[in-house]
């Protein structure tokens, strides 16, 4: 083989276009739920009357849901042998869902907008992932889905941004706001449509049924022990809307509300693509350990302080987890699946981590009801902990 032959062969994959696109189609649908979900939890109690136990049921079944319904999206994507037509179900429900918080004058309504948004999240979530791990080869997964979080991300701080900037234009109208999320929904859906190419191999290989037990017993102890620490990992990170929340008890106006999620997404945006690279370099093991250790960090910060530089630095060091975290993750699931059983193995990961989620929420809601948010933010670090005892006892 020439010379230049052999360089070319040698260097790094590119990225192919279709994930960077399917980036960007986060990012757009991010933005426009997070123009939302950043000032929800303050619009829930200052308007609709909505006490924060009930905030934190809401957040974790909401969130808790659209992990679940990935397990079923995930196997249906295996059976059919396609993961775009599910993609784009889901993103189109989620779109489908932004006008009901405008309209919304009850917790209810509310709740049934959450959850209809979310749904669409959990319907597309597994098949996503699994067409990331089928696009690109398994040398390049970490920066490939540390690119997808990272333009997710984006999107994170851009929707609060927006937020703040049309909550001082129009008087904090919290429901003309609301209305503004549905155009860059309506985008986002438009963009996968046509710039997302789906793999043939994905769309022509044959398929079994994913859920029989000789199908089951293809998954490796290594990938259940993955599902395994990640739900300890959402255990001991409840939803974002408690960060938001503990702002406001600092005394942050409504109006600057999203600056929360703004502050996090930043770091969370800044780290993840780096974070993603550096997982296809470095034991995972070591990698997690550390994200883990900088989670308990910001959970004692939150815990001792409601405002100031502890509590900007608890919201910052809150994003860096996930920047170090959340690609890894999802690139250890892939890597440790077999590649027809993509789906099904990011559905029963989110399966396992929405029930901790959901669990998570509650406790943190009724924590912060009973006892407030130190209580809340305190059991976080304690459970962070414990996930950092089972990382030192089992090998990855």
């Amino acid at each position: 083989m020439p010379p230049a032959q052999a360089s070319a062969a040698s260097a790094t994959p590119r990225l192919p276009a279709s994930i960077w696109a399917l980036g960007f189609v986060s990012l757009l649908m991010d933005v426009s739920s997070e123009l939302i979900h950043s000032l929800l939890p303050v619009f829930m109690v200052t308007v609709l009357g909505t006490s924060v136990l009930a905030v934190g049921l809401i957040e974790g079944a909401a969130e808790g849901i659209a992990l679940i319904v990935k397990v079923f999206s995930g196997v249906l994507s295996d059976y059919m042998g396609k993961r775009k037509p599910l993609a784009l179900l889901g993103y189109g429900l989620a779109a489908f869902s932004k006008p009901l918080f405008a309209l919304a004058s009850t917790t209810g309504v509310v709740l049934t907008a959450r959850l209809l948004d979310r749904v669409g999240k959990g319907i597309r979530g597994a098949p996503r992932d699994a067409l990331i791990a089928d696009i690109v080869p398994s040398e390049i997964r970490g920066a490939a889905f540390g690119l997808r979080q990272a333009l997710d991300t984006v999107g994170a701080f851009l929707g609060p941004l927006l937020a703040i900037a049309l909550m001082l234009l129009w008087a904090n109208d919290f429901r003309a706001v609301f209305w503004v999320s549905v155009i860059p929904a309506a985008a986002s859906v438009a963009l996968l449509l046509f710039a997302v190419r789906e793999p043939a191999a994905a769309k022509t290989e044959g398929r079994t049924n994913p859920i029989r037990r000789e199908s089951l017993r293809r998954f490796s102890r290594r990938y259940w022990w993955v599902v395994g620490i990640a739900a300890v990992f959402t255990l001991a990170r409840f939803s974002e809307a408690f960060l938001v929340l503990r702002a406001q008890q600092g005394g942050l106006a409504a109006a600057w509300a999203p600056l929360v999620l703004i502050a996090m997404n930043l770091v969370y945006s800044a780290g993840a693509y780096p974070f993603g690279k550096l997982s296809d370099r470095v034991n995972h093991k070591t990698l997690l350990g550390a994200g883990l250790a900088v989670l308990i960090v910001a959970d004692v910060l939150l815990a001792t302080a409601g405002h100031g530089p502890l509590l900007w630095g608890g919201i910052a060091l809150w994003g860096l987890h996930m920047a170090m975290t959340q690609g890894l993750l999802a690139a250890m699931v892939a890597e440790a699946s077999p590649p027809d059983l993509h789906g099904s193995a990011f559905g029963f990961f989110n399966l396992v981590s929405g029930i901790a989620m959901l669990l998570a929420s509650a406790l943190a809601g009724w924590l912060w009801d009973q006892w407030g948010p130190a209580a809340t933010f305190g059991a976080g670090a304690v459970l962070a902990a414990l996930a950092a005892a089972a990382l030192l006892v089992r090998r990855a």
